[in-house]
């Protein structure tokens, strides 16, 4: 499996521990970011970079995920889900981890590092990895609808209120 895995300042050592277990287990790590400690910088560029890696993989019919790192996780699953095709969700705890792959298909997990030790983070990743989109029907559709609304800004046979 090819995993993209960004951060930010909060994140880096974190990411950097989380990378080499990613790469002990097998796995083809790319990482977008950033390579040195800047408590000034930027996570939105890393984070939609790493978004990116995971949508072209997927047109190109490789197999990948995405795991983004910050303080909170929030800003970095924000910046994620600007990418069209992509479904970043922010996990917490293991229940999240594998919900977002069962009901959401999630193709990227954002997590907090400042909100949980590393081995928790190891234990969230291992299980969004491990973790199969089933394809119950009910899913499925209401992840057509978002795709359906990213590309169009409507969803048939729904109302969606329009940005004035």
């Amino acid at each position: 499996m090819r995993i993209h895995v960004a951060t930010d300042h909060a994140g880096l050592e974190f990411s950097q521990q989380l990378q080499q277990h990613l790469r002990s287990l097998g796995h083809e790590v790319i990482d977008h970011g950033p390579a040195e400690y800047d408590a000034l910088d930027d996570y939105p560029s890393f984070c939609i970079n790493a978004a990116i890696g995971v949508a072209t993989d997927e047109r190109a019919g490789v197999e990948a995920l995405g795991v983004v790192f910050g303080g909170s996780g929030n800003g970095e699953q924000m910046a994620a889900n600007k990418v069209a095709g992509i479904r970043a969700a922010l996990v917490w705890n293991e229940s999240t981890a594998t919900l977002a792959r069962e009901h959401n298909n999630a193709n990227v997990i954002s997590i907090g590092a400042r909100q949980h030790p590393v081995e928790d983070a190891i234990r969230f990743i291992e299980l969004f990895v491990a973790t199969p989109f089933p394809g119950d029907e009910r899913h499925v559709r209401r992840i057509a609808q978002l795709g359906e609304y990213e590309r169009t800004g409507q969803i048939a046979g729904k109302h969606v209120d329009q940005l004035s």
